[in-house]
């Protein structure tokens, strides 16, 4: 028998921009799903057909595009957090075996490991996680600098919701 392939997904950045009190309940629960429970919050997800109907369902309170590996590791250095609210450091990374940001930003991007975090890993001696032990899941981002153009209006219509492909990564970059 043949080994089946994995499909590798494009890893999408999801980021909410408006915020709660009139968000109707079945659109509040998806965006609890993806775990965007507050405005200018970021989660990296791949982009499967479920995650991307989910997606879809949210379009008119987040904006989302393909992420690249260096703004990833510049995300996980800046405003990566472990359990505790401590700071995600290289000296935590090396510990699990990782040796910078880098290497777990195009080790995630590339689909060599499927997700970011996890909770508790139990290690075999000179085994690596296949992702960070006790990461958050989700990254907490400053209002962008420059200001946003309107969080009514789609992007293809000069807003800064929905689809915006590649151009999310510098939108992510102006929130750092």
């Amino acid at each position: 028998m043949m080994a089946e392939a994995k499909l590798i997904y494009p890893r999408h950045a999801v980021v909410r921009l408006r915020g709660i009190p009139t968000t109707p309940r079945d659109i509040a629960r998806t965006l609890d799903l993806l775990r965007l429970r507050r405005k200018f919050t970021m989660v990296v997800v791949p982009g499967s057909p479920s995650i991307m109907g989910m997606i879809q369902e949210v379009n008119d309170w987040v904006t989302w595009g393909e992420i690249e590996a260096d703004t990833l590791a510049e995300v996980l250095k800046k405003r990566g957090r472990i359990v505790g609210d401590k700071p995600l450091t290289l000296e935590y990374l090396k510990k699990w075996g990782w040796q910078s940001f880098e290497e777990v930003a195009l080790a995630y991007v590339a689909g060599e490991i499927e997700r970011l975090s996890c909770g508790r890993y139990y290690a075999r001696e000179g085994q690596r996680p296949p992702c960070i032990p006790y990461l958050k899941p989700f990254f907490r981002l400053h209002p962008p600098r420059g200001g946003l153009n309107s969080v009514k209006l789609h992007f293809a219509a000069g807003g800064d919701l929905g689809y915006r492909g590649p151009l999310i990564n510098d939108l992510i970059r102006r929130m750092l």
